[in-house]
């Protein structure tokens, strides 16, 4: 009986390093069919699962309490288990340069806690060779295990997109490989088990890193040429959202909307590509000139609600600012790598300190990170502008009047910046006194 025939009947476990926005949902997922343990290191978190409480969002509540999922903190439970999925994040240094610490971490408590006939499989998003070249000498160290003999590895980038409740991992087409054609067999119809869009099976580990690392960075470069189009376009004084709508009617446009670009998978990904590319000898040309136009895009927003604060005779030095929304994307409490952090810091060198309202976002997150305090929607009056960074669906269901209820009536000019383009350009026009800026 193989190892597969085994986890389906129950006589083996499978085990799940890291249960964040990605982990946590695998984890889940996967209960339903096989005995699942859930590790993470971070004790806090672990007791909120077992007490049925949903950190992220991504699964509910409910759907926590339900599982069958054994949670825990103890990285001795991974010993119970012969597949192990490891989806840790992958950040990045302030440099930029690839931040491993957290894959090599994963790495040694897997790796302690290896038993023969294992077969590991990693989530997280790396440059090519990553798993090979950095994963495998860490566990063979830490084991006393020989990889390809006692144990094998394979590499399934994750697809979740967090706050989506359509595409999720059962409906995404699932990129597997393996270090050999068992292996890959293996995880192949492991994971067919909970992915019912099925399976793509890559040739190689480095395919399948390489795969995964181009997906983001792709879109970071279409996101990047639309923010450049609307900067150029507001100095002709041209709305990018109408223009965007009249090029849309061609069949073979591709929909993509300027925007500030975040988060822990478009804003980092580029970056291990191209550092990976630099070891090879090549300097990224479009791939790094698009991340300094996404890097910058807080900044020129930023500047723009200033000179609209200019416009409209509005002292900018105490100027009370109200930003709705702080997470990285919408319907989602992840604050992590939030580009509205960057609007924050740039009003701050204004003299200007915004009061942030965000009820999705993670607030303990927010202030751990950024020293941030939320507050509530009640605490947005007599403002002297608006800013609305992120389309939670609380925000989006605002009226006209209840916007013009959150500005000082003293101002003719209601200084109102809908970075996402949520509303009618024609409902806050300068005739019904509005000032309102979009990218």
């Amino acid at each position: 009986m193989d190892l597969y025939e085994k986890l389906v009947n129950g006589e083996e476990k499978l085990a799940l390093v890291g249960l964040g926005y990605v982990g946590m949902p695998i984890a889940v997922a996967f209960a339903k069919k096989i005995k699942v343990i859930g590790f993470d290191f971070n004790e806090a978190k672990i007791e909120k699962y077992k007490n049925g409480i949903d950190p992220t969002n991504e699964v509910g509540d409910e759907a926590i309490r339900e599982t069958t999922v054994e949670f825990t903190a103890d990285p001795k439970r991974l010993r119970e288990a012969k597949f192990i999925i490891v989806a840790v994040p992958t950040p990045v240094n302030d440099d930029h340069t690839p931040d491993l610490t957290p894959v090599e971490g994963a790495s040694r408590f897997v790796g302690q806690n290896l038993t023969k006939g294992t077969v590991v499989v990693f989530e997280s998003t790396v440059y090519p060779g990553v798993t090979e070249e950095t994963c495998i000498p860490i566990i063979e160290k830490e084991s006393g295990l020989k990889c390809g003999t006692d144990w094998k590895i394979g590499y399934s980038p994750e697809r979740i997109n967090p706050g989506d409740k359509v595409h999720r991992l059962e409906t995404i087409t699932k990129i597997v490989s393996g270090m050999d054609a068992e292996t890959l067999d293996t995880i192949a119809k492991v994971y067919e088990l909970v992915v019912k869009a099925g399976v793509h099976r890559a040739e190689s580990i480095k395919v399948a890193e390489a795969a995964k690392v181009i997906e983001n960075s792709q879109r970071d470069i279409n996101i990047a040429f639309m923010n450049e189009l609307s900067i150029i376009f507001h100095k002709m004084g041209i709305d990018t959202k109408s223009v965007l709508e009249a090029a849309g009617t061609k069949w073979n446009f591709l929909n993509f909307r300027p925007g500030l670009v975040g988060g822990h998978c478009i804003g980092i990904d580029p970056y291990y590509l191209t550092y990976r590319a630099e070891q090879f000898g090549y300097h990224s040309q479009i791939i790094l000139s698009g991340r300094r136009i996404n890097d910058d895009m807080g900044k020129y927003c930023a500047e723009s609600l200033v000179k609209l604060l200019i416009r409209n005779d509005i002292p900018v030095k105490n100027a009370k600012v109200a930003i709705l929304g702080f997470t990285f994307k919408e319907n989602c409490p992840d604050t992590r790598n939030t580009k509205v952090m960057d609007i924050v810091k740039e009003l701050r060198e204004y003299g200007i300190e915004p009061l942030i309202v965000d009820p999705e976002g993670d607030a303990a997150e927010a202030k751990r990170l950024y020293g941030i305090d939320f507050h509530p929607m009640s605490d947005v009056q007599n403002m002297d502008a608006v800013l609305m960074a992120v389309k939670h669906k609380e925000f989006a269901s605002l009226t006209p009047e209840k916007i013009a209820s959150f500005f000082n009536p003293k101002w003719t000019g209601k200084v109102f910046a809908d970075l996402k383009g949520v509303f009618r350009r024609e409902d806050f026009t300068q005739e019904k006194g509005w000032d309102y800026w979009r990218l």
